[in-house]
This record gives C-alpha cells, structure tokens and sequence, in this order.
C-alpha cells in the first residue's frame, strides 16, 4: 500500500518522481503528491487527489529542484481530500514528510500537538510526524528525525525534507519497506525497486529500525540510537523490460499470458530426475531434518491463503502428514501454539504482506520453523524467514495476482514432494508428479487458446449481480480463488462454497437469476459433484462447469473444459479459467482492471 520516491543529485527531481510514482501505481492507492528543494528557494510542493496522471498534468512548466520527495496514498487515516495528500509539511512549511504506514498512537499525538496549540491542517498520523520533527530538540535533520521517532509507535517508511538542509533526504522504516538505489553521483530511495530499476541496480535493503541519510555523494545507515550500520549494495536481476505492458491492454492479460514462460523457468534446476524428488537447495533443511516434522502449517492472505489450501491438500496426499491452512492475518491474535516439529510456510507474492510478516515473527519467537513461498527476491518475509523458495514469477504489476498465485501452486507441489520422498512416497509416484510438472506449462498454453470461449462465458456471467462458485475437496479452494478474484476486478458479488455444503442452507438462494461456477474435476468425487448439479437444475439455477475432457454434464450445463494432469496438480490448472473469466468479466464493464478500488497490491498494513 501507498509508494514512495525519493530522489538527490544533478538531475531534475521532478519528472524522476512522477516516473518512479508510476511504476508504483499498482499497489494501490486514491492521491498523490511531490515536493522539491532548491538551495535558495522555498520547498515547493504540489498534490492532487487522483491519479499520476493528474499529478503530471498539474505540475507547473517551470518546477526546477534537484533533491524531492514523491507518493501516492492509500487512505488509512482520513477520506482521500487534498488536505490529507502528501507530502504533509510542519507549522513553518520548511519540513516535509511522506509517509507509508500507520503510527498506532497518531490520536494522542495529534491531541498533545493540539494542546500545544498547533494547528492541525489534515486527518492523518503523517502530519503529526512533520510537527515533530520541526520541534525536536537536535542540531541537525538526523537527531531531529531520531527525536520524533522516539515518540512514535507503529509501522512507518518514511522520507523527510528540509529547506534548512537541502542537499539531504532522511529515510527511515520499521515495518514497512524502504530501498535505496545507489547512482553515479546520485541517490534514490523506493519503497519498491520497480521504481529504480530504469536508473540503477545498485540496491540497498533497510532493515527494520534502521535510518539513512542520502545525499547526492551516497548514503549514512544507522540506528534508532544513533548507532552506525554497514551497509553494502546489492546487485538486482530485474530488467526495466519486464515492467512494460508490451502489446497487451492490461497487465493482468500479460501477466495471466506470461504463466508458461514462466513456470518454464521457475522448473529449471529443481526437478531431480535421479531420486524423482524436488531440488530446493533454499530451504536450508536436510532430509533428515525434513523428516522430523510431523505437521505443517501454512499462512498467507488472500489468494495466497487459498492456494495455501490447495498446498496442504497436496503435503497431505504426498507426504502423508497432517497440514493446514490459516489466514496469517488471524493467526497471532489467537495466540497460537508454536510446535516445534511443525514446518510454518509464510506465503507471499510481494513478501511485504504486513499480516504474514507478523505471523512470521511471531512464530520465530516462540521458536518455530518458519520457511517461505515467496515472488520478490530481499523482500522483508524473505529475509526474516529461515529459508524458503522463490517463487521466480517475475514482476507482478496488476493488484489481482494470477501468474504469482500459480507459481504459489507448483511451489507447494516441490515441497509436498520433496517432503513425499523423505516420507513413504514411493519412487514411481515422485516420478509421475515429475512428469506432471512438466506437462504444466504446455497445459497452460492449451488453456489460453481458448481464451475466446471464456471471453464468451464472462460476458454472460457479468450480466449477473451475484454467483456461486462451488467445489469440493481440491476443488474448494479453487472455487475460493475464483470468487476472490471476481470479487477483485469485476466488483460482482460472488461467494464460494463446499458443493457439500450447498443443501446446508445456500441453496435457498438458487434461482434463475443467480448463476453458479462449478468446479468439476475428473477424480473419485465426481459422482459426488454430478450430484450438486442435479440440485442447482432442479431448481432451474443456470450452471457454468469448469470441468475435464470426458465428463458428462447434463445437456443444458455450460462447459468450459480444461487438460487434465495428475489429480494432485489439477488443482492449479483449473485456476488459470477462473483468471480469465475474471479479466473479461472486468473488461465487460469497463472497470479499471489492473488497479481495483480500493485494493493494494502490497498490503503493509494491518
């Protein structure tokens, strides 16, 4: 949620900004806002409640500084006006702050500033910030910083300005991610490295509680004490071509097109033919320490909780060993019994998930075992996890994951493997899910040559205000991820269920009107899920069947049919029709596909 660029050097600051600002657009966000500096000038700064866009547009022609500032904001603590845009600025207009966060005490902050007579000019946390920066005590921007932060409680990226000190910019984080990009003579600051990677890639990962100083000539690191941290750049593998569009109208429909080049490459290296197990050297556990865990517990949110279930299905079905799924977002309010001969695996597209970053630590303090699934490489579940597999998806810029989410589901099925083989799963089973892993990506492209059927069947779907999507057992998380997504870009009201369930009380809401998605796969519940469509037809519930070659469906079901792989992998093909009936559904109505209301695509608060 909400993005930040920071910029200092030789160049001018703005158009670097506005860039950087839009190569962050997907992760949410309802304003935005810049300002710069120039040695003799007042800072200026310019806001608008919308998009990047309308930020360019309403930059004057003449707006000349060398070192800014720049976000977009996610409303957390007030409505998306202007006055709450950032930058905010202190009482004498000399200090800026942007902020990505949520400053758990900003009521009692913003009352003690009152009380002071300070006059407030926006709702937000991040404005008290600015105030307490211009009045703590210190000589210098950095102890000032450290002097208002010490008042503080809560999650913060944060990037400060001041016309006293123009040839710096102060950044700092707890809980929520910052980088900074190392130029020739000049410095960025990012809290993605999408934004920088047109101008450097030279990262550097601050660390919760660490401060930088950046100015054009390079970078100070410290702590919240004062206390200096070495810190040497990265090298990222992250090319500027990947973030375009190319001939695609959105980036969903890239990123749903991209999945077998992609899966093509997450397989390289890691399917060991030799001992018909998976290669995944990132773990850091030996197979004897494989071996010892009895249970496995996974946590994500969204998507990656659903694919999470699909996970364990596979663990259990290969592995043999208990495993479960739970919302990360839950699970360290319930204060959770840390075992340790459980594996927890932390699932993450973007690895900044706050909820399951939580979860991670919590874990971790009581001494659990905690490996990661996770897309981008440094991000801060994959440095706090003990190990873990990237998931090599590449960049994923539409909020609604799709490529990220299957790379999630061939990631879970090399661990249940490898897990499987360190277990009771016989040679000749690890060799057929081998072979299955392989047949994917050419399955995928099967899938995307009908895309025109599905464009067909979401038309027709988006005439309806409201829909079921059913499954069962594997088919039940599917059926979760395909009302998720939906949900997320169509805004059509759509609600998952076990097709068990469906006579337990939904099924007084069947009607004409009402359509259902069922998920249908061709294993030994099929009889089980043939009934479930014999009850929507009686009551004349209009069915669309996302089904394998061979099932018989009644005449009047509508059937969209999928390749059929190894029962535990079928799971992940018959998610890839669910994206596209979503994009097009969306497409139907004309929404803004990449970028949902009110959706970020990092969530970095709770």
């Amino acid at each position: 949620m909400c993005g930040i660029v920071a910029y200092v050097g030789g160049q001018q600051a703005a158009p670097l900004l506005v860039e950087g600002l839009g190569r962050l657009e997907y992760r949410g966000y309802d304003s935005t806002g810049l300002a710069v500096l120039t040695p003799s000038a007042a800072p200026k700064v310019v806001r608008t409640v919308g998009r990047v866009r309308d930020l360019k547009e309403a930059l004057p022609k003449r707006f000349a500084g060398t070192i800014g500032i720049g976000h977009t904001r996610w409303a957390t603590h007030g409505p998306a006006t202007y006055a709450n845009t950032h930058p905010h600025a202190s009482a004498s207009g000399r200090i800026l702050v942007v902020h990505n966060g949520i400053l758990d005490n900003a009521a009692a902050l913003r009352q003690r500033l009152a009380d002071d007579g300070v006059s407030l000019a926006s709702d937000t946390d991040t404005e008290a910030l600015a105030h307490l920066i211009e009045r703590a005590d210190g000589d210098t921007l950095e102890k000032k910083v450290l002097a208002a932060l010490h008042q503080v409680t809560g999650t913060y990226a944060i990037a400060v300005l001041s016309a006293d000190h123009p040839d710096r910019v102060i950044v700092a984080r707890n809980g929520s991610p910052l980088v900074l990009g190392v130029g020739q003579r000049e410095m960025f600051a990012a809290s993605d490295v999408g934004a920088l990677v047109r101008h450097t890639s030279q990262i550097v990962h601050l660390e919760d509680g660490e401060v930088a100083t950046v100015t054009a000539d390079g970078f100070l690191t410290f702590t919240l004490d004062a206390a200096t941290v070495s810190k040497s750049p990265e090298t990222i593998d992250l090319s500027p071509d990947e973030l375009e569009i190319g001939g695609h109208s959105h980036f969903m429909h890239k990123e749903i097109w991209e999945q077998p080049e992609t899966l093509e490459r997450m397989l390289i290296g890691r399917l060991d033919e030799r001992f018909a197990t998976a290669r995944l050297d990132g773990l850091r556990l030996e197979p004897r320490e494989l071996r010892a865990f009895t249970r496995v517990k996974i946590l994500g949110c969204g998507s990656a909780y659903y694919v999470g279930q699909v996970g364990a299905s596979m663990i259990e079905d290969l592995a043999r060993i208990p495993a479960d799924a739970e919302a990360a977002s839950e699970f360290r309010y319930r204060n959770p019994i840390v075992e340790p001969d459980t594996l927890y695996v932390a699932v993450s597209q973007s690895g900044e998930t706050a909820d399951t970053l939580f979860a991670v630590r919590e874990i971790q303090r009581k001494g659990g075992r905690v490996i990661g699934l996770i897309n981008v490489v440094g991000s801060s579940i994959a440095r706090a996890c003990d190990g873990g597999v990237y998931l090599h998806a590449g960049p994923e810029i539409a909020v609604a994951s799709t490529k990220a989410l299957t790379h999630m589901g061939v990631g879970f099925a090399l661990l249940a493997l490898m897990l499987g083989r360190v277990h009771d799963l016989s040679y000749a089973d690890g060799a057929r899910i081998l072979a299955g892993l392989r047949r994917l990506p050419g399955q995928i492209s099967e899938i995307l040559a009908e895309e025109q059927a599905y464009a067909l069947a979401a038309r027709r779907l988006a005439r309806a205000s409201s829909m079921f999507f059913l499954g069962r057992v594997r088919g039940y998380p599917v059926a979760r991820e395909g009302a998720q997504k939906l949900k997320e870009v169509s805004y059509l009201h759509a609600e998952a269920y076990q097709s068990s369930e469906l006579k337990h009380g939904p099924l007084a809401l069947i009607s004409e009107d009402l359509p259902s998605v069922a998920v249908i796969p061709d294993d030994d519940l099929l009889d089980r899920n043939l009934g479930t469509v014999h009850e929507i037809q009686a009551r004349r519930g209009p069915i669309l069947a996302v089904t394998h070659p061979g099932v018989e469906l009644p005449g009047s079901v509508e059937a969209l049919v999928v390749p059929k792989n190894e029962p535990e992998l079928d799971p992940i093909l018959l998610t890839i029709p669910l994206q596209l009936l979503a994009y097009h559904a969306a497409l139907a109505l004309g929404h803004d596909i990449d970028r949902p209301r009110n959706l970020a695509k990092s969530v970095t608060v709770e």
